[in-house]
């Protein structure tokens, strides 16, 4: 091709036809712009394609992250309505209630003592923000709604951390001044894993009368109501928002 623009060039300037040697240069010119842009809009299309691929990779990740939190937090709500409910028997008890069953009411606050922190699993979302690639998710909802998941997942760690103070004052530190935690401990893991851990351990009557004056555990009971109530609407609106992240993706990867 350029062996044949080279003897085209030449014919027209031997004949002397300059004003057709012109037209043509323009010409050739224009040629080679074009194939510059062509070019040009070839490598950009690629370059699309594959930070679109990128994108597609970091959503794919996204969903599974999602999925793994929506099992956990199920899981969590579960537990933590579990507490309510133990808490709120115990405080029973403390209102007058007998206990005629010292070992279901060990095993009530064993279950509440044992609280755990939830962490969500947002691997993908670090991965993103740390390595400044966040740009990349092109679509603003889907963007907003992973910045709100991680705001209120702040903001449910600082409960939780209201809580575990809480539970420190009022819980833990009188239990640790009025109750043997050995025979406690003994008897639960001994009857929860069937003879496996722990030691037999039978309470002796009247073993909980002083833990049922302790004014800071009672208090410490119906905290663990109030909070794991607000801890519990916080999971179920980020469980509520993950879902909604998780349909955002659907569409955004379905997209042609």
């Amino acid at each position: 091709m350029i062996t044949l623009f080279r003897k085209t060039r030449q014919y027209l300037l031997g004949e002397n036809k300059f004003t057709k040697y012109v037209l043509y240069a323009i010409g050739e010119i224009v040629l080679v712009v074009i194939g510059i842009l062509i070019a040009l809009q070839i490598n950009n299309n690629n370059d699309i394609r594959k930070a679109r691929n990128k994108e597609v990779h970091y959503l794919e990740n996204i969903k599974t992250d999602l999925h793994v939190s929506i099992q956990e937090m199920d899981s969590y709500l579960a537990k933590r309505r579990g507490c309510m409910e133990a808490a709120q028997r115990i405080l029973n008890h403390f209102n007058g209630e007998p206990i005629t069953d010292m070992d279901a009411f060990n095993d009530d606050g064993v279950r509440i003592y044992s609280w755990q922190k939830f962490y969500q699993n947002n691997n993908t979302f670090q991965e993103l923000t740390n390595s400044g690639n966040l740009a990349l998710i092109s679509n603003d909802s889907i963007k907003n709604a992973l910045l709100n998941i991680e705001a209120l997942y702040k903001k449910m760690k600082s409960e939780e951390d209201h809580f575990r103070y809480d539970s420190e004052q009022l819980i833990f530190t009188p239990l640790y001044a009025l109750m043997d935690l050995d025979g406690l401990v003994n008897n639960f893991e001994y009857r929860y894993t069937k003879g496996k851990i722990g030691k037999e351990f039978i309470f002796p009557r009247g073993y909980f009368d002083e833990y049922l004056k302790s004014l800071k555990l009672k208090n410490g009971f119906a905290m663990v109501i109030l909070e794991f109530r607000t801890m519990n609407y916080q999971m179920e609106k980020m469980k509520r928002l993950s879902e909604e992240l998780i349909a955002l993706i659907d569409r955004e990867i379905d997209k042609k």
